[in-house]
């Protein structure tokens, strides 16, 4: 009698086409392990990630706006969810893994700094090494999560986590699905937050993207997926020519209006003192750093465990470890 994973595995030769990924034909974990009985071994990818510390630290971090006043602006958990709806369904729809791209889609922003990319820009600019945050999310899933270990996902989930900004010539399917789901997903809920700010109208959104995509967000996200659905029913996934275009035209819409607007960034200037001055602090102090933070410092350099540590913050764990480093604490009279 076949387990429950044997029997998911047998179920996924007759669901899956020929253009996804079985999970018994995964290349594996960098550490070998004994199958699970009731998971495959995406299914797995998915608990592990799941259960995270670095995915719990994302409902803190910041996606567009720097501590908005309200409860219904994005965060990078609630980006992360989104890109991940979005990913299965187009996943579904193409007959390809679902497991696989639920894993990559809740794993592609581990790695994402405190004050989104703001913080992202000024690591970049502060460490000598660089920053990305897409290498970092991998670095998250291999060497930072569980004091060092790591989570030893599989091959399929980390290359797609790795590639998922940039794309690579041997991604999956799996992996373009959620690398696509990401752009949809932000430039919608972007503009979204942007109206909500009041920093956009409805009516300032272009002509061609109203017209192509739609007027609304749940319709253009449907639009965008739909396109996507019947431009790759041979198996390369892609939107259409007529889309692409569409949605180039929203994304540098967003950049000038939004990303690089003075009243939605007006307060990123500040990302860069706080984040350079935590970074000083511990460059000078690294006794100060935690043992895990310590160990990295000794095997891979001070600014590598620096990085490792501001990178992981969250937006209110950075502005309270500035201000714990460099505001004076009130006095009281005993």
């Amino acid at each position: 009698m076949p387990n429950p994973r044997e029997r998911r595995e047998q179920l996924e030769r007759l669901m899956i086409s020929e253009h996804g990924v079985l999970a018994e034909s995964s290349k594996g974990r960098a550490l070998p392990e004994e199958p699970d009985e009731v998971r495959t071994c995406f299914q797995r990818d998915i608990d592990r990630i799941t259960y995270s510390k670095s995915f719990r630290r994302l409902k803190h971090k910041t996606q567009v706006f720097l501590q908005p006043e309200g409860d219904h602006y994005r965060t990078r958990l609630t980006h992360t969810l989104e890109v991940t709806r979005i990913a299965r369904t187009i996943s579904r729809a193409l007959m390809l893994n679902e497991d696989l791209t639920e894993a990559i889609g809740l794993g592609h922003d581990l790695g994402h700094t405190p004050f989104g990319h703001a913080g992202e820009r000024a690591l970049n600019n502060i460490c000598s090494c660089g920053f990305k945050h897409y290498e970092q999310s991998l670095r998250v899933v291999d060497r930072l999560e569980k004091s060092g270990k790591g989570l030893n996902l599989c091959h399929e989930t980390r290359m797609g986590i790795l590639n998922h900004t940039t794309g690579a010539p041997d991604d999956t399917a799996e992996a373009t699905a959620v690398r696509l789901a990401d752009r949809i997903a932000y430039i919608n809920h972007d503009v979204d937050d942007a109206i909500r700010a009041g920093i956009l109208t409805a009516d300032d959104i272009p002509q061609l993207v109203r017209e192509r995509i739609g007027e609304r967000h749940s319709t253009r996200i449907d639009a965008i997926i739909r396109d996507i659905i019947a431009a790759s029913a041979k198996g390369e996934i892609k939107m259409s020519d007529e889309m692409a275009k569409a949605v180039d035209v929203f994304h540098n819409f967003l950049f000038e209006q939004v990303y690089r607007n003075p009243k939605a960034k007006g307060e990123e200037a500040k990302v860069s003192n706080i984040l350079g001055a935590i970074w000083e602090y511990y460059i000078k102090s690294p006794e100060k750093l935690s043992g895990d933070y310590r160990r990295i410092a000794d095997s891979e350099g001070l600014e590598r465990a620096v990085c490792d540590y501001i990178s992981g913050m969250t937006d209110d764990y950075a502005v309270y470890t500035f201000s714990n480093i460099y505001i004076p604490a009130a006095w009281h009279v005993k």
